[in-house]
């Protein structure tokens, strides 16, 4: 690392030596010097502010005025006149002739943050300013200059905003001259623990308290946490544990009552907006959803496994074959299946045996039609019902969604059709 980059760390306070970090911090020293426009791209607490003052006191214009705008936070109908000013009387409440940001930062250097939230308008005036440094207060029609370096960022995927229709490309372009990536905290896990210490440091001498302690487990274990906040999250974490617990030493349980580790549970992602993600009341009902989906699965493969061997020309059936009808008819448990008691049609020729299209019904066991001589040993745990657990899902389903079934057999995950024969079945009839 360079005596550089590692006194820029030391002047702003910034830890860690992930290398997109020291990535980023070196592209801001290498653009401060010249005057073109830089947009930092980032998710929400990562420390997007550091690369605008880093440019702004390594560049020419450190001696000149520096203001941060949060464009998110100042409404849209004063927004222009807050960056560009306005003449007295151009709308109600404006008692005088007001400066804009651009016009008191002349000379320095305007940092906008958020700026994917900027009303079409207001984007519209800040490509002009880009383009010619040229601006118009609210309400005058006279033309001014200013000498602003414009740097931006925001949390926002641009690329989907200009889709939408949300932002002007031109002006991405414009501000995207270069771009710096700030990288979330979930992959720098080497600094996770660094910020903690630091933060455990800042706040104890602050509240004038022991600072905190990580237990090792505790260690492991906060740097697995995803931190969505990221570091501002971590930051308001140490210090809300540093008035509030009366331990020094954190452990895993207590870490665990702040910030609890995320479920990885199935979940849909990028459902169309016509489905739904299915809403279970417990992780024991989305595994009873996957139980029945994979049972339904399995009997279709039986049903195109009798198709394919009753249209195939030669239907003698080898021992192979036999083995493996066995075991997928069968529940493992029963006990090997003889020629006599394979799952036959009756064939009006009493020589050519054709292995039966079975008819599965919801439930413990399946059902087959036209059967002759099965020997089935039954094996029915009391502690597993599925076929309650089905039935609870399907009438929580229906209560749900006031008895329209269209609805419910989309929460379930099932057509209407199937939906239609489970109630049936059950003597659901409303």
């Amino acid at each position: 690392m360079s005596n550089e980059l590692q006194n820029i760390k030391n002047r702003f306070g910034i830890i860690g030596n992930f290398p997109a970090l020291n990535r980023a911090l070196e592209k801001a020293i290498q653009v401060a010097p010249t005057d073109i426009s830089v947009l930092v791209i980032g998710e929400s607490g990562v420390g997007k502010e550091f690369i605008p003052k880093i440019i702004h006191s390594e560049s020419k214009r450190k001696h000149q005025p520096y203001i941060v705008v949060n464009c998110g936070a100042i409404p849209e109908g004063t927004i222009d006149s807050e960056l560009f000013g306005h003449e007295k009387g151009a709308f109600t409440g404006a008692t005088a002739t007001r400066k804009g940001y651009f016009e008191v930062a002349d000379g320095g250097t305007i940092f906008l943050d958020e700026v994917g939230e900027l009303p079409l308008q207001t984007q519209v005036r800040l490509l002009r300013v880009l383009e010619s440094g040229e601006f118009m207060k609210v309400g005058s029609s006279q033309v001014q200059k200013t000498n602003v370096r414009i740097v931006a960022a925001t949390n926002v995927n641009m690329m989907k905003a200009i889709q939408d229709g949300r932002f002007r490309e031109d002006l991405f372009y414009r501000l995207n001259t270069v771009q710096i990536d700030m990288p979330p905290l979930r992959e720098r896990k080497g600094d996770i623990h660094l910020l903690f210490r630091k933060f455990a440091i800042d706040f104890a001498e602050k509240y004038r308290m022991p600072e905190l302690e990580l237990e090792p487990g505790a260690v492991h274990y906060i740097e697995n946490y995803t931190f969505p906040g990221n570091v501002r999250q971590l930051r308001n974490l140490v210090e809300q544990m540093t008035v509030v617990e009366r331990h020094r030493k954190v452990t895993v349980e207590k870490l665990a009552e702040y910030i609890p580790m995320e479920s990885h549970l199935p979940m849909v992602v990028n459902a169309p907006n016509n489905q739904k993600q299915n809403d279970f009341g417990s992780e024991r009902e989305i595994m009873y959803k996957i139980l029945f989906d994979m049972r339904n699965d399995i009997n279709d493969l039986k049903s195109l496994t009798s198709e394919l061997i009753k249209n195939r020309e030669n239907t003698d059936l080898s021992s192979h074959e036999k083995n493996l009808i066995n075991r997928i008819y069968t529940s493992e448990n029963q006990q090997n299946v003889t020629r006599n008691s394979l799952l036959f049609f009756e064939n009006k020729n009493n020589d050519v045996p054709v292995v039966q299209n079975p008819t599965i019904i919801s439930g413990h066991e399946d059902s087959y039609e036209d059967v002759e001589d099965i020997e089935i040993e039954e094996n029915k745990p009391e502690s597993l019902s599925l076929q309650n657990n089905e039935k609870d899902l399907i009438i929580k389903a229906l209560e749900k969604h006031k008895g329209r079934r269209n609805r419910a057999a989309d929460e379930l995950g099932i057509s209407q059709r199937t939906l239609y024969r489970k109630i049936k079945q059950y003597n659901l009839e409303e």
